[in-house]
């Protein structure tokens, strides 16, 4: 089976047949950090999604410097392909390709189906864990143009009024309509307030496909979820901006942008709240 992007999306099989290859780095990132332990694809590494990817002080990332020393830690360097997967049909792992990308790594590729798949088709898991040599590792530049910040929304809503740009929601349709305010089944938090962002347009993961035959290509596009670490938003500019689009990724998530006051719709109108 080919793929319309391989260099984005790579299948169970290739990444079998490149187990043994010294340029080739698989990684697995879960929502449930304890998964890898029982068992995973031979030569992976671990990704803890928090411990390794957010700032221990501050509410953001890790820096340039933390991530380089991430990599050379996972053997990786500037010229390796780095292969993700993971549970919850890749939901962490398409997060973690987004950073990859926000930090510059040329060669980063999903693995079609993640872990459910590879587990499915009677691949090999082992618990051995891996050690490599360290890598070297310099992030070559920031891509800031696919993370969009606060007041670049607020200008962005005006170009949504216009009719000239678009803003999805990616959560779940219960989310965007201010009935919950986190993912069906999963703990609510104690959010301040519940709703979407003025001008955003429900589009569940489950719609993006739908949803994209819809948009105009020369629209410019802004998505955001539940929280600035979100996977759903990763995964929607990756492929927003594989369809041609070009796609920014909220630096904020919805709660950090209630509790700074600003402007919040309920219900399935945008209308603000």
């Amino acid at each position: 089976m080919s793929y319309a992007h391989p260099e984005v999306l790579v299948s169970t099989a290739w990444v079998e047949e490149h187990l043994q290859d010294p340029a080739v780095r698989v990684l697995e990132v879960d929502e449930d950090i304890l998964l890898y332990d029982t068992g995973h694809i031979p030569g992976a590494q671990k990704i803890d999604w928090q411990r390794d990817f957010w700032d221990p002080v501050v509410r953001d990332f890790i820096d340039e410097e933390g991530f380089a020393r991430l990599m050379e830690r996972l053997g990786i360097s500037n010229d390796t392909t780095v292969v993700l997967y993971g549970d919850k049909n890749n939901w962490w792992a398409a997060y973690a390709f987004w950073f990859f990308k926000y930090n510059g790594h040329r060669d980063v590729r999903l693995m079609n189906g993640g872990r459910q798949k590879w587990v499915e088709e009677g691949r090999p898991l082992t618990t051995e864990v891996p050690s490599y040599p360290p890598g070297r590792y310099e992030v070559p530049y920031r891509d800031e143009s696919i993370r969009a910040y606060r007041d670049d929304v607020l200008e962005h809503i005006l170009k949504v009024k216009e009719g000239r740009g678009a803003l999805v929601d990616v959560r779940s349709p219960e989310e965007y309509r201010g009935e919950l305010t986190h993912m069906p089944n999963y703990p609510q938090e104690g959010a301040l307030r519940a709703g979407h962002i003025p001008g955003a347009r429900p589009v569940p993961p489950e719609r993006l496909e739908q949803i994209l035959q819809t948009l105009p290509r020369d629209r410019e596009i802004v998505a955001y979820c539940r929280g600035p670490f979100c996977i759903f938003s990763d995964e929607a500019v990756a492929r927003l901006r594989q369809a041609g689009f070009a796609a920014h990724r909220l630096r904020l998530g919805l709660p950090d942008w209630r509790a700074l006051g600003l402007p919040v719709a309920r219900g399935d109108t945008s209308d603000a709240a």
